[in-house]
Order: C-alpha cells, then structure tokens, then sequence
C-alpha cells in the first residue's frame, strides 16, 4: 500500500510548534518536531510483504540517525578511526550526489569502548544548511546541495569548552535562522548564516558532570515557546531570544546519564532517567515567575530511547530491556513486555507506532488499545543503534555497516 496523506497534527491534543513539512522530510533527529511523530501521512499498516528493500549501501560505523530533506538523504560514518564523512544520496534511486570529510575522530574511554568511538549526533537540515556535530564537539554546516563548507565552530576551541569524555552526543536543532544544541560544556545558539554565538547558557564545564547526552526540543509551556534542555543533572526550560533558565528541575539519574530528549505534553513533561524514575512534571508561570511540581513519579526507568506520546499513554523502552505504556494522567503502566533487546528507536502517526531495536528487529506496535498488541515484525538489519526515520513512503534504516531503503507497498 501507499500511505495516505494527512496531516497527522490535527489529532494532537498539545501545544506543539509544528512546522510545515515536506511529506518526503525527516530532516532532524526524531522527526521534522523531535518528537518521534510523524507530522503528514501514515505507518504501513502491515511489514511483511509490504515493506521491500529498495537500495542499500555500505557504510563505516555510525550512531548518527540518516535524515531526509528535499528529495536527499543524508548519512554520516567514521572511517578508519580518522575521519568523519557525510554522503549525500539521491533518495529515490541510492545514487552519490555528494561526500565530505574531514579529521575529526577521538576514542572513548575503555569502560565505554563496547559503545564504539564512532560519530553519534544526528544531522538537522533546512534550506540553510545541513548541520553535522563531530565526535570532538566541532560543528559544521554543509551546502545541502554541493556539500561545500559554508561555516564550522570547534567549540572547545572557540568558547574553551571541554571535549566531551564520550564524544559529542547531542542532536543540533535548527529553529529558522538559529540552530541549539549542547556543547561538551554549555547549551549554545549559533546564528545559521555564520556559526557565531548568540548565546551560551547552563554552562557545566566545570562541574562534576560536564557534557550532555540529551538533545532538545522546543515546545510552548505554559503559553511560552521555550527551548527544553535535560542536562546530565537537570530538566530546564529556556528562553529561546535570551538564552535565560525559565525554570530548572533536579533529576536523578546514574552519573548524571540523563538521556532521553524530553516529551512536552501541553504544559506538562515527562522524562526518565537511566537508574532515576520516571516522572511527569506540571510547568506554571504567574508573569515572570515559575513554579513545577510533580504530577506523578513512576519506578520504571528508561536508559537511551525517547519516548513517544499515543492516545493517551506514554510508550517507552526501559533500561531493563522491556518495553511498557505508562497512562498519561496516572503514570500506571497499562502493560510491560519481555525484554526486546537494549535499545528501540520510536516512531508513530497517532495510532501506531514502528520501532526498530538495535538486534535489527523492525517492530509495529497497535497503539490504540491499552494491551501490548505487536501487529507485525521483520528483521531488516544488524546493530541498528541509529534513530529508525519515515520519509513519505520510505523507511530508512542505518545499521553500523550499511543504509538501507525501503519502501511501502511499491
């Protein structure tokens, strides 16, 4: 089949910006509004049988999502433990349009050597740029169409910033002419015409847990749109002009492995934290004042995936492997799987929801219906850490040796 377009952002009963995109866009980790969503169309309603491997290619290892934008799909890898390469493919037939590349790799510390010293961030790309963020926190932007180099900032070098320990983490966001994301010792914002700061906040360099794993997302709370910002010690709401902390949020978690990317929900947000809880936080202003308060806090904790929001229930892999639907209002989970495997990129329209697990399992989940219900599975990769993306009829996966494309009912 092919997927029957609609805008899906009409059934969401939250606050979120959405911005108009492309049916053919996942030009960002997590989708075109960083929330695992799909914002046009919908997921097949079926895997086997309709989902068919359109073009693959070879790849060095990458944790990096592929992204989509304007009829090309991006991906990034590193090679020979040296350089940081990005490609461009034509999406609809796999054909190189462009490379680049440059030196840019580090090695991670031997307790986290299991996780690979391979680039890990997502590209974000618009009109402006593509965005790529290297494993030593150097941020670069690409012409989308040529590849040539527009602007590139060393953080650590420029704003004397550490180098992250486990190399650069964080997903860039770009927001019309800026781009947010955190550093190996700030959260930034950099202008999309030059790379020049605007501004630098929450800075962490010199505290016990510098760096981030997190990457943000930007909502409206409480009447103001707000960039959402989970450090390794705290959940923060931020002023998007001025970069000034609105509101901060102490959250527990193991070394500071706060992970997830926040999921706003009206002038709510949940998170989870590896070894914390889960929990759901109220956001109030009274003018310039803020308040938070805890609406529910639940024992299952989550490690590295991003929940996504459906019909009421908040679905989410957890560090124990399962995963498990937590009601929204109550925080009860209504179910909780066996163990699936380490790690599952989450992806919905509204009803149900694909996840891809780092063993290769491709999973559609009901998410309609308050029981675990798997509609259809199919193995289509090997060490699939990469976020899973949906763009119009395609499917694209990156496994740590090759892209691949696959398409709907074609």
């Amino acid at each position: 089949m092919k997927f029957r377009r609609f805008f899906s952002c009409l059934l969401v009963c939250c606050s979120y910006q959405f911005t108009l995109a492309d049916p053919g866009d996942w030009s960002q980790w997590r989708g075109e509004n960083r929330d695992g969503r799909l914002t046009t169309g919908e997921l097949p309603e079926k895997l086997q049988g309709s989902l068919t491997l359109a073009w693959e290619k070879p790849h060095a290892p990458s944790y990096s999502g592929p992204v989509v934008f304007d009829g090309m799909l991006y991906t990034t890898e590193t090679v020979d433990k040296t350089f940081e390469k990005v490609t461009a493919y034509n999406l609809s037939d796999g054909s190189v349009a462009w490379t680049v590349q440059w030196e840019g790799s580090m090695a991670v510390p031997f307790f986290a050597a299991s996780n690979g010293d391979w680039i890990r961030a997502t590209p974000a790309c618009s009109p402006d740029g593509l965005v790529v963020v290297g494993m030593r926190d150097v941020i670069v932007c690409l012409d989308p169409k040529t590849g040539a180099e527009t602007w590139r900032v060393d953080c650590p070098k420029a704003m004397g910033t550490p180098l992250p320990m486990f190399g650069a983490n964080c997903s860039p966001l770009i927001d019309g002419d800026a781009v947010y994301m955190q550093t190996g010792g700030a959260t930034v914002k950099l202008s999309m015409n030059d790379g020049s700061v605007i501004w630098q906040t929450l800075e962490n360099a010199t505290s016990s847990s510098p760096g981030a794993f997190s990457s943000p997302i930007i909502a409206t709370i409480a009447g103001k749109r707000q960039l959402l910002v989970q450090t390794r010690l705290e959940l923060c709401g931020v002023d998007l002009e001025t970069g000034q902390p609105l509101w901060k949020q102490p959250i527990q978690a193991f070394r500071g492995m706060n992970i997830l990317t926040p999921l706003p929900i009206g002038d709510r947000v949940f998170t989870s934290a590896h070894s914390g809880t889960a929990q759901l936080f109220e956001i109030a202003r009274d003018g310039d004042k803020w308040t938070i308060q805890e609406v529910w806090n639940q024992k299952q904790q989550a490690y590295m995936s991003s929940p996504v929001l459906v019909d009421g229930r908040i679905y989410m892999h957890l560090k124990n492997e399962r995963m498990t639907a937590l009601d929204v209002q109550t925080g009860e989970a209504t179910f909780t799987t066996r163990p699936i495997g380490k790690y599952a990129s989450l992806i919905t329209d509204g009803n149900r929801i694909l996840a891809l697990t780092e063993r290769g399992k491709l999973m559609l989940l009901d998410g309609c219906t308050p029981d675990y219900k798997l509609i259809d599975e199919m193995d289509v990769a090997q060490n699939s850490w990469a976020h899973v993306a949906v763009a119009g009829d395609e499917v694209v996966v990156r496994d740590l040796g090759k892209l691949k494309v696959f398409r709907i009912g074609r």
